[in-house]
Order: C-alpha cells, then sequence, then structure tokens
C-alpha cells in the first residue's frame, strides 16, 4: 500500500431512523404492551407510521474504491447521495457498519465552514489547537503561522474570537490551516462556495500546488462543476450510496448534471406543450418547432456547421423580429452567442418556415445544448424578446480525427477552439 493514500472496501453505513434513547423506561413498556396487544403505539407522533420509527436508511452501501498518493479526486452526487457520510467515515467522525478504511498518512479536513474550531478561542489560539490535533509541535507550527495568517486574509482579526467572524473569514482561515498544516491528505466538502471568487482561486492553485509539488492527495466534494473541472484529474459519481462511475472529469460531470440521458438527443421538437419563457404581454409571435435537418443532426463533427429548420407562427406582418442562438454547456455556463439582427426575419402572417445554418466550428467535443430567443427591436433601436426556448434542444460536437494523440482535454482548454493561430515573422530590425 506505499503507493495508495487511501483505500475503501466493501463499505457500507447504516442509520436508524427518528429518535433513539429517547423514551422512558415506562412509554418502551407501553409500546411493547401495545405491540402485544395488537394495537397502535401510544406513544407515535401525530402521523408517525410503526414502521417509521425504527425504520433504517442505507447511507452507503458496499463502496469501494483506491485513491493514490498525489491525486486529486472530486467526489459527485445530489443531495443525499452519501458524499459527507463518505468523507465522515474517511476522517472518523462515524465508524463505518460494514467494511474496512485504511489510509497512508495523516488528515487535515474540512467538512463544514470552521470545522474543529473553538468560538470562543481567537484565531490564532485555533490555528495552534488545530496543529496539536495532527499532532505537530509548537515550534513546528510557529514555523507555519506567518505563512497561514496571509494566506487567510485575516491578520487583523487574528487576535479575535472566532465566534465574530463571518463565513467567509471562517473559511479562510480553516482553509489556511487545513492546507498548510504538514499532512498527507486534504478533505473538502463544499466549503469553498461561502468564499468569494478570488479567494476560490487563490484555493484552488494552492490544492493544485499541494498535490503536484508536495505529492498531498485531495478529495473534494462540490456542485461547483467549475471547481471540479479546475482542480481534479479523477471523480467518482455517487448515487443513492452507490457508486456508478468512477474516472474522467468530464465524463462523470455529464453522468452527474441533470437531465443528462441520452434520451434528450432527437432530431425534432414542437414546442406547443413546452413552457416557453416569454413576454405577458406577447400574443404576436411564438415559436413553433425545431428539427436538425440532417438524420442524427444532433451529432455535429468537428468543425461542421449545425443545420436546422425552424418554424414560426405570426399574427402580423413584421421585419423587425429576429433569432437569436445562445450556445451553453451541459453544466449550464455560457459558451457564446450569435443571432440575426443584422439581417431580421421577414414574418407573413400564419406559420413562417426558415432554414439556417449555425457556426459550431469554435466548440471543443462535448455535450451542449441551445437556447432559442425570438428577439425584436422598438422604434426606439432598443433590443426585446417575444419568447423563449431553453433547456430542450441539445446537440453534441463529437471529434472527427480519432487519433488518441489528438484527443481534446476539455478540462485543460475549455469548451472552446478558436482554431490555428496566424503568425508571421518580421525582419529583425536595428536599434
Amino acid at each position: 500500500m506505499n503507493d495508495i493514500a487511501i483505500r475503501i472496501s466493501h463499505v457500507s453505513k447504516e442509520y436508524r431512523l427518528g429518535a433513539i434513547g429517547g423514551a422512558t423506561l415506562r412509554q418502551e413498556l407501553q409500546t411493547k404492551l401495545a405491540k402485544l396487544r395488537g394495537k397502535e403505539d401510544p406513544n407515535l407522533k401525530i402521523g408517525q407510521k410503526a414502521h417509521e420509527k425504527n425504520e433504517r436508511f442505507l447511507a452507503l452501501d458496499d463502496v469501494s474504491f483506491e485513491i493514490r498518493k498525489g491525486e486529486r479526486v472530486g467526489i459527485l452526487g445530489h443531495n443525499g447521495a452519501g458524499k459527507s457520510t463518505l468523507l465522515k467515515l474517511i476522517c472518523r467522525v462515524t465508524a463505518p457498519t460494514k467494511g474496512e478504511i485504511c489510509m497512508n498518512g495523516r488528515i487535515t479536513s474540512m467538512l463544514e465552514v470552521g470545522t474543529g474550531f473553538h468560538p470562543e478561542l481567537t484565531g490564532r489560539e485555533n490555528v495552534y489547537l488545530n496543529g496539536a490535533i495532527l499532532g505537530l509541535t509548537k515550534a513546528e507550527i510557529d514555523k507555519k503561522f506567518d505563512e497561514i495568517v496571509e494566506f487567510s486574509e485575516v491578520g487583523q482579526f487574528i487576535d479575535t474570537p472566532v465566534k465574530r467572524y463571518s463565513s467567509g473569514m471562517h473559511v479562510k482561515l480553516g482553509f489556511a490551516v487545513a492546507s498548510h498544516l504538514d499532512s498527507e491528505i486534504m478533505i473538502m466538502d463544499e466549503v469553498l462556495a461561502v468564499g468569494d471568487m478570488a479567494f476560490q482561486k487563490k484555493c484552488i492553485d494552492r490544492m493544485r500546488k499541494a498535490a503536484e509539488d508536495e505529492g498531498r492527495t485531495i478529495l473534494y466534494v462540490s456542485h461547483n462543476m467549475r471547481t471540479i473541472r479546475e482542480l481534479c484529474d479523477r471523480c467518482i459519481v455517487l448515487d443513492h450510496g452507490k457508486v456508478i462511475f468512477d474516472g474522467d472529469v468530464e465524463k462523470a460531470i455529464e453522468l452527474y448534471m441533470p437531465q443528462g440521458g441520452e434520451e434528450l438527443y432527437k432530431e425534432s421538437w414542437v414546442f406547443g406543450e413546452i413552457q416557453k419563457y416569454r413576454l405577458k404581454e406577447n400574443d404576436l409571435f411564438s415559436l413553433t418547432s425545431f428539427r436538425f435537418a440532417e438524420k442524427n443532426g444532433f451529432d455535429i463533427h468537428r468543425g461542421t456547421n449545425l443545420h436546422f429548420f425552424l418554424q414560426i407562427h405570426a399574427n402580423e406582418v413584421s421585419d423587425r423580429v429576429f433569432l437569436r442562438l445562445i450556445y451553453m454547456n451541459k453544466d449550464d455556463s455560457l459558451i457564446g452567442m450569435t443571432d440575426t439582427k443584422k439581417d431580421p426575419l421577414c414574418l407573413t402572417k400564419g406559420e413562417n418556415l426558415f432554414e439556417g445554418v449555425c457556426n459550431t466550428a469554435f466548440l471543443a467535443p462535448g455535450k451542449n445544448k441551445l437556447i432559442i430567443e425570438l428577439c425584436g427591436i422598438d422604434s426606439d433601436g432598443k433590443e426585446f424578446f417575444y419568447e423563449s426556448v431553453r433547456g430542450y434542444v441539445y446537440f453534441r460536437i463529437v471529434e472527427a480525427d480519432k487519433n488518441p494523440d489528438n484527443v481534446w482535454h476539455r478540462s485543460w482548454w475549455g469548451p472552446c477552439d478558436f482554431g490555428i493561430i496566424e503568425i508571421r515573422k518580421l525582419n529583425n530590425r536595428q536599434n
């Protein structure tokens, strides 16, 4: 196990729901007697059923995986999937019901804001307290203290009791302590969601540096896909206590994100029955349908265009309406926009069918979606939109080049490929 930092072997964790040990001896006897007589338990809460009183919940179900030293691993899953329970087991906050957890190295963790901080102690005292819990001597903490305070950006308040800190200050000091004290394994559970953007970037850079330069292992739970992409080189996806995926970051994000099933990829949509965002007073123009021109048109080879047909219903003639298409990642982050503002649509009363082609050459391989907006221009030249369809039209950019050496590394380079750089050499000039 020399190169293994964490090994989880067939771990399960079961909880008993409801109050435990809250009944008196008299209440326990009443419950037992009622059960023997076939009557309702007199100690049940209003609306509670008997089977719910001692119902058990399997938070983790036969989970197994290994994490090597120096790996940066993200844990994804919906609320209640078992992420926090898993981290608590690794940190020995609680014990597994079944299975075995082996760790090779000291652990620092932040399972919530201000984990391990005593509210009555000052920031300075809590730094030393956390270091002592990790087994460090005062001399070892002294060497790191100034660096911790500088990183935390709370130097002005370091001698103030932490009960007076804001949640952001708790995170800053807590992360500074966890990342600078000597430990081989860092565990973070959604704590960066509280900090400001500048500090989040600073923390991500610090964790990446700790893994690459110091060989520390990072286990990171977050619902922020941007930080997952920036930090992690591997992801584990949990669902109802089970590991359903362990591997590539982008594939894990695609699996985790809502509405990620292949059933979303179809060739046409009729918008009459779906919810659309629209101006309340709009009864003039409406998006009717959208379909790809080619069969399997949702699979677009990198470097080619998206070819489509769009139908619009108009209740009056107009030449001041234009179409806007907004490109988005599957995780709802914006990529870009294109529109026909310079060439407005010419609408006649009734149904109007348009054929369109939009550029996707700048998109890297992966799953994407379109927001379709029908917009107008008022007499003052200001833009507004009549209605918008979002969350229905999905498409996928596929890599035309099958050479594995040319695969796009989305987590490193992002969702856009801006093509070849045009560069020319200038003649040297003598000053």
